[in-house]
């Protein structure tokens, strides 16, 4: 179990990781179990990127809709039928929370009849094996992985396999999602799959295909890595079609696309997080008429997705109208301005844009203007003891650096001038040490004196490691010390014992001999 909770822990971004803890804890206030379902494990287990979080609750999934949106989440749609919302939890993650429930159908496209029912059977109702799947976010049995259909072995098998004869029959739509799942993902359908894929795709199921899924499927090629690739395949199989009759390849702006993509992957790469599914299908559909349009924007689940897909070129017309107006005369007022607008807006002026001046500061704002931070003295400045650990820090680099985008500043030298008057005072130096008594005995003990001259009057040998006293200045300074030094004092003489008187008539005790060297030796 622990492995898979890493395996989450490491795949999902901080963002999304927030998120997973706020749904968990809000299901757990509620006394519901909650588990992380459907993409988001294949994902995960796959190594692909994850684009959404998908949540199964135990019981009514809308009785969490009011601590969501405390916690800073937005409802972006709600189908009571199925006790389901999308929601956009902070951090710009995207994410469905449904009601664990079982499906079954009368006639194939017609709504399901629906039922709240167990994880196992919202698992048996689902598509393909590799979203059926769930990780158990609840005390317990937290990262338990449910796989009652093997789908982790068809991931690494990288097979797209159905759960049942009838998937296709029951639900027409999951043609158009093997379709898409196939291409992105680079799987094959299982030989059965396919068998039932050809019959289905022959008997025209997709005739039958609902309302709410074809909206669905509509909005879920927006955010695909090549949407246009997607549409095509889509217009080959026949499925483009019964999304909108008029709908085709031509009708996309292609260029404006392509532009699009590659403004998106340059904001990423800066580190923005943002939405770029209304600006896409926005292309996708340039050359649609208005009531086809509207038309499809009325399948869609997610209204707010509808709604800013609808106010694009209006939020875009504004934010161009700042930017050539007095409030961006400046190189730091524009860095402003763009700072403050809305990542998905700058990413639709930049694509649609005709201004010559507007167009130009959006560059700037991505590339130019960036390099101006690198010009901060961070060395000079960390010397200066000007550090992220001083409250003013913050205000003072961003000071610092408006006035380079200005040329106010124009070189190293007057940037650290600019800043030297707000370097704090330096550190006061430390206390000088306290020496003990030990110490100061040991400096008022005098140097020992010379040692005794020997025998012929030369003077004793210097102590090891000493140098010996060269030459005559040497000798007489140590003369001199010798003179200096105090006279040892005198030794006490020590009375001695008579020696014991002989008894008369004793005769001596006989010494006994020392034996010879000879004797030694032998």
């Amino acid at each position: 179990m622990a492995d898979y909770i890493y395996m989450m822990e490491s795949r999902l971004t901080p963002d999304q990781q927030r998120a997973a803890a706020l749904v968990q804890d809000l299901a757990r206030a509620q006394e519901m179990n909650v588990y992380l379902t459907g993409g988001a494990i294949r994902d995960i287990i796959s190594g692909f990127p994850i684009r959404d979080l998908d949540f199964t609750v135990q019981g009514n999934a809308l009785k969490l809709q009011r601590e969501l949106e405390k916690a800073g989440a937005v409802l972006q749609g709600v189908d009571e039928d199925l006790r389901s919302m999308y929601v956009l939890l902070p951090g710009n993650v995207r994410s469905e929370i449904a009601m664990a429930r079982s499906e079954r159908y009368e006639k194939p496209g017609r709504p399901p009849e629906i039922s709240s029912g167990t994880i196992s059977d919202d698992l048996r109702r689902r598509d393909f094996t590799i979203n059926a799947m769930a990780l158990s976010l609840n005390p317990g049995s937290r990262g338990l992985l449910l796989d009652p259909f093997n789908g982790v072995a068809d991931i690494e098998a990288k097979l797209i396999r159905i759960l049942h004869n009838y998937a296709f029959y029951e639900e027409p739509s999951r043609l158009i999602r093997a379709t898409r799942f196939a291409t992105r993902f680079h799987f094959t359908l299982e030989e059965r799959t396919q068998a039932r894929f050809d019959a289905a795709r022959e008997g025209n199921y997709i005739d039958n295909l609902s309302d709410r899924a074809a909206g669905y499927e509509i909005e879920q090629i927006a955010y695909e890595d090549d949407p246009l690739h997607i549409l095509r395949l889509y217009e080959k199989e026949g499925w483009l079609k019964v999304l909108n009759p008029r709908w085709s390849a031509s009708k996309v702006d292609s260029a404006s696309l392509s532009q699009l993509l590659k403004t998106r992957q340059q904001m990423q790469d800066l580190g923005y997080t943002l939405d770029a599914a209304p600006a896409v299908m926005y292309f996708l559909t340039r050359r649609l008429g208005d009531r086809d349009r509207a038309a499809m924007q009325r399948l869609m689940p997610r209204k707010s997705f509808v709604e800013t897909w609808r106010k694009l070129e209006n939020d875009a017309k504004e934010l161009a109208k700042r930017l050539t107006s007095k409030e961006a005369s400046t190189p730091s007022l524009a860095w402003k301005l763009l700072s403050q607008a809305q990542p998905k807006t700058i990413l639709f002026l930049d694509t649609t844009t005709r201004h010559q001046g507007v167009a130009q500061k959006i560059r700037n704002f991505f590339t130019k203007w960036r390099q101006m931070k690198d010009k901060l003295p961070l060395p000079e400045m960390a010397e200066l003891h000007i550090t992220p650990e001083l409250p003013v820090y913050p205000k003072l680099a961003e000071d610092a650096f408006y006035l380079l985008l200005d040329g106010k500043l124009r070189s190293r030298t007057e940037t650290l001038k600019f800043l030297k008057p707000f370097a704090p005072p330096p550190p006061p130096p430390p206390p000088p040490l306290r020496r003990g008594r030990g110490a100061k005995a040991a400096e008022a003990v005098p140097a020992p004196a010379d040692a005794k001259r020997g025998k012929k009057g030369k003077s004793a040998e210097p102590a090891a490691g000493a140098a010996p006293p060269q030459g005559k200045q040497a000798a007489q300074k140590q003369a001199a010390q010798k003179q200096a030094a105090p006279a040892p004092p005198a030794a006490k003489k020590v009375p001695t014992k008579p020696a014991p008187k002989k008894a008369p008539g004793t005769r001596p005790r006989p010494q006994p001999r020392k034996k010879s060297a000879a004797r030694k030796k032998n």
